[in-house]
């Protein structure tokens, strides 16, 4: 019998891939890879956010005192109510370029700690919020080519109606963007702002507890157009044109799963006909590690999922194979979700978390229950407190931050963290580089539902359906990432453009998010996956 070439490929494919399993059996080896991108970025990143540009936004506290990272000369910050330097001539935001690795500062004038953000439908980097003189700021980051100069803006005519410390943002199907909660907030408003200003929302004050657990909310925007936003151990689908309540969520079991107890939150991938949508809420502390200061209380490690456009909705329970606080949880071009950085013990606050859980974990949603965590290569570095995660355009994870002190400290335990790492999941692996597609032409702009076409190439011939997902970039901070959103295209097969006997280029017919409830207006990393294997992704902004 006699092997087509396509046949022959297939079979090489599989036997590699069997071989590759079995290796890691035997040598005991983890998938996925760490690499030193940045030995001292500077300052420790407690939020970040990545542009349209591809470069990234890394963001601390203005009151922290000297970082290492200096201002441009003639841009020192005086303000005389600082509590450690009146006169401040050290950067406390920096902009990060991934291709060359080189970092540069960025000034801020207003403290950012605890802060919110989120993109706005022009690329423009929102960011609202923070203490002190920061509590009703509102600023805005204009990126720019990474050959042009561009840095923070502070609204001077415009501010928040209430202080916002610990709130979360998301933006909403018009393009606007809806801020929920925050500490002593118990409340929403918007931006640009609604009449009456602001809104109460009672949710967020009936599951405050004696230690809070209700700060940076979990908000995901429905299919339908409704919030699902979880705080503590309860969630309810909100309807914020009416300020109403339309529906509770039973409560989940394991604890408070919120700040300062916080595990993390993803909604999975919107696919299909897009009128589903699953929540996924992992980790979290033992309830009154934070008000006793126990650092040695063992983390949860239960994840709750949950339907949540089911009309009879319940959590469907599994455990992880760490107990996890602090963890991140990125949406991968695959659909597939990491859980990285995080303690095994303790809860947020500074000096509070220990016992650093330092193996990713990858969640698998196609998987049934038990078989859904698969444990990845541990890394050499601690993230605790104050840390992030955010997926890159070349589908790696960047890895940032680290700071369970009051102010930079670097001896002791887990010191103040300047280094910029990256994980590369297990598809960009060598073995799998033939596999990967390159995009070689898409729309820089979409409306929706439109029809469109995406052409790649790749070495090996294709063999199945190539998937067009469209990822946003979301504001991470405090073990969640704002805004999240990964969108699964409908698609037509690969159409080979010169035979593709053997590899070459393809034609793949596909149609934009037929709404933006489904995905709102903005930049989205567009990634073509082949085989479970991202390509490296082009922006497209998407337009009503």
């Amino acid at each position: 019998m006699f092997l087509s070439t396509r046949s022959w490929v297939l079979l090489i494919f599989i036997n590699t891939i069997t071989i590759t399993s079995r290796f890691y059996l035997v040598h005991g080896e983890l998938p996925g890879t760490w690499e030193l991108l940045v030995a001292n970025a500077g300052i420790s990143s407690m939020h970040t956010a990545v542009t349209r540009y591809g470069t990234v936004v890394l963001l601390d506290r203005t009151n922290i005192g000297p970082s290492r990272r200096m201002l441009r000369k003639g841009h020192c910050r005086d303000n005389p109510k600082d509590r450690v330097l009146k006169h401040d001539c050290y950067a406390h935001s920096v902009l990060f370029d991934p291709l060359t690795n080189e970092i540069r500062p960025l000034t801020i004038q207003t403290d950012t700690w605890c802060s919110s953000g989120q993109f706005l439908p022009d690329g423009t980097l929102l960011q609202t919020g923070g203490d002190l003189d920061g509590l009703k700021k509102i600023r805005k980051f204009i990126p720019c080519e990474r050959n042009e100069f561009c840095d923070w803006e502070e609204l001077q005519d415009l501010e928040l109606v209430r202080g916002r410390w610990y709130s979360t943002n998301q933006i909403l199907p018009d393009g606007s963007v809806i801020i929920v909660g925050g500490r002593a907030a118990n409340s929403i408003e918007f931006y640009p702002p609604r009449e009456p200003g602001v809104l109460p929302l009672q949710f967020l004050a009936d599951v405050k507890d004696d230690q809070m657990d209700n700060l940076y909310p979990y908000v995901h925007l429905l299919p339908n157009g409704n919030l699902f936003i979880f705080a503590n151990d309860r969630a309810i689908q909100y309807d914020y044109t009416t300020n109403s309540v339309v529906s509770d969520y039973p409560p989940l079991g394991g604890g408070p799963r919120n700040y300062p107890s916080a595990g993390s939150s993803v909604m999975l991938a919107l696919q299909g006909d897009y009128t589903s949508a699953v929540i996924v809420v992992c980790g979290g502390a033992e309830y009154g590690a934070f008000i006793q200061k126990s650092s040695d209380t063992p983390a949860h490690g239960s994840c709750g999922r949950i339907v949540a456009t089911d009309p009879n909705p319940v959590w469907e329970m599994e455990d992880m194979p760490f107990g996890r606080i602090m963890g991140d949880m990125v949406m991968l071009p695959t659909g597939d979700a990491l859980i990285i950085n995080g303690a095994q013990s303790g809860s947020q606050g500074f000096e509070l978390g220990t016992n650093p859980c330092l193996n990713p974990l990858l969640y698998r949603p196609s998987e049934p229950v038990g078989l859904r965590f698969m444990t990845l290569n541990p890394a050499t570095v601690p993230r605790m407190y104050h840390s992030t995660a955010n997926l890159l355009p070349d589908g790696r994870v960047l890895v940032a931050g680290s700071n369970p002190h009051y102010f930079y400290k670097y001896a002791g335990d887990f010191p103040t963290e300047l280094r910029l790492e990256a994980f590369s999941p297990e598809y960009l692996s060598a073995d799998r580089a033939n596999l990967r597609p390159v995009i070689e032409e898409l729309p820089e702009k979409l409306c929706y539902a439109q029809a469109f076409e995406v052409f790649i190439s790749v070495t090996l011939p294709i063999v199945g359906i190539v998937e067009v997902n469209f990822a946003n970039a979301p504001f991470a901070t405090h073990s969640y990432s704002q805004g999240q959103r990964l969108v699964k295209l409908g698609v037509t097969s690969a159409i080979p453009e010169s035979g593709g006997a053997v590899g070459g280029r393809y034609r793949i017919g596909c149609t934009a998010p037929p709404n933006s409830k489904v995905a709102p207006p903005g930049y989205y990393m567009v990634f073509a996956v082949n085989q479970g294997v991202p390509s490296v992704a082009r922006w497209v902004q998407l337009i009503s």
